[in-house]
């Protein structure tokens, strides 16, 4: 790989951990605004309440966004790009870049399909019933340190 093509490698690991750092940051605050009126995990009276609440709900909407698209960014992205940095060959399927990067100290396999799952319920599941919604609010709250574990991982290992 030539100095030009680790320029643009580099440029863009920075530009996508900005992008996946900014969704985390927005899902951190919709937290914190919701953990002034709720007590997480959330239970179903108190999602109840937040459904009534527009502006509570609002905030819960944008947990479940800002989630799903700092999962996308990383896995869609920032992995390849981060493995091109270090000099990694990507040119294999996804299972074999996440077993790359587990043993790169960057993840844990196990953990990352668990938060793709969470990715996948919120794209199909997400507005079907109460219940469901509670649960992915929930899961979001308890394994959103996840993504931010692993984007500080990259960062620390690209520095």
């Amino acid at each position: 790989m030539g100095s030009v093509d680790i320029d643009i490698v580099k440029a863009e690991v920075k530009t996508l951990l900005a992008e996946a750092g900014i969704h985390c940051k927005r899902l951190e605050e919709a937290i914190a605004s919701l953990e002034k009126h709720y007590v997480f995990p959330l239970s179903k009276e108190g999602f109840a309440i937040l459904q009534d609440e527009s502006d509570h709900l609002a905030r819960a909407d944008q947990m479940a966004y800002r989630f799903s698209k700092a999962q996308d960014c990383i896995g869609a992205k920032l992995f390849e790009a981060a493995m091109l940095w270090m000099q990694e060959d990507t040119n294999k399927p996804f299972r074999d870049i996440l077993n790359r990067l587990e043993k790169l100290g960057i993840l844990k396999t196990d953990e990352w399909a668990f938060v793709r799952d969470i990715r996948n319920q919120i794209a199909h599941d997400y507005t079907f019933s109460p219940e469901t919604e509670r649960a992915l609010v929930n899961q979001i709250y308890q394994h959103r340190n996840i993504l931010i574990r692993i984007l500080d991982t990259i960062d620390s290992k690209i520095k």
